[in-house]
C-alpha cells in the first residue's frame, strides 16, 4: 500500500558529502514520524536521525553536527544531508514512515536501502 524508495547513495571520499533522499507513495492518508537508520556490514540496524510531521528531530550522537534530516510534507519526502562524512559512516541506508493509509491502518514502513561507501 505504501512505497519507500530510497536515492541518492554512493561512494564518496572521507569529509565528503552526500544527500539522501527517500520518497513516500501509495494510500496514504498522514505520516507522521520519518526517520533514518543504517546498517553496516556485520553490526545491527541502528538509529540515525528522526523527525516528527512538526519538525522535531532527533539525532544519534555520532552523526549530530554532521547530518541534517528535513523532510517536505507537502511531496511525502524525507532528505538527509550528510556533511564531513567517516569511513565509519559507510553503510546502507534506510528510511521508515509510520504512516496512516487511507484504510485508518497504522504501519511503520521501510524503504528498500541505498549503499552510502564512505573511502579514499
Amino acid at each position: 500500500q505504501v512505497q519507500l524508495v530510497e536515492s541518492g547513495g554512493g561512494l564518496v571520499q572521507p569529509g565528503g558529502s552526500l544527500r539522501l533522499s527517500c520518497a513516500a507513495s501509495g494510500s496514504i492518508l498522514r505520516i507522521s514520524t520519518m526517520g533514518w537508520y543504517r546498517q553496516a556490514p556485520g553490526k545491527q540496524r541502528e538509529l540515525v536521525a528522526t523527525i516528527t510531521s512538526g519538525g522535531s528531530t532527533n539525532y544519534a550522537y555520532s552523526v549530530k553536527g554532521r547530518f541534517t534530516i528535513s523532510r517536505d510534507n507537502s511531496k511525502n519526502t524525507l532528505y538527509l544531508q550528510m556533511n564531513s562524512l567517516k569511513p565509519e559512516d559507510t553503510a546502507v541506508y534506510y528510511c521508515t514512515a509510520d504512516t496512516i493509509t487511507t484504510d485508518w491502518a497504522r504501519n511503520n514502513y521501510w524503504g528498500q536501502g541505498t549503499q552510502v561507501t564512505v573511502s579514499s
